[in-house]
């Protein structure tokens, strides 16, 4: 049902917890099916220096964290909104049709994360 990507992200999730004093929090939830995203993100001379994440959710939205953390570390602010939830699911090996709203939740939070960052 799930990829292999998809697998180790749920059962290896990179950069889960939180950040002391960090530059920018935000949360996501999806009202549908009540799964909640927050990410915490550090970023130093406009670039990514440390992001992690928490999740309240299914399988996919636990890669979809995961999977988001490692592609903005080290990206420079505007360079994060260019990731997609289509990025994400592709980068872990696609997604059913039916879990796909959790890139859509993990984008979400990262839309909110550059809002507070841009402001």
């Amino acid at each position: 049902m799930y990829s292999r990507q998809v697998l180790d992200h749920f059962h290896n999730p990179r950069n889960v917890g939180e950040i002391d004093n960090p530059t920018a929090v935000a949360t996501a939830t999806n009202p549908v099916c009540g799964d909640d995203m927050k990410l915490w993100i550090r970023v130093r001379d406009g670039k990514v220096l440390e992001v992690k994440f928490k999740v309240q959710g299914c399988v996919p939205a636990v890669a979809c964290g995961s999977w988001l953390t490692e592609a903005m570390e080290g990206k420079a602010i505007p360079e994060l909104a260019a990731i997609s939830a289509e990025q994400i699911e592709t980068g872990l090996g696609g997604l059913p049709t039916a879990s796909r709203h959790a890139s859509r939740l993990a984008i979400a939070a990262l839309c909110r994360v550059v809002d507070k960052l841009s402001r």
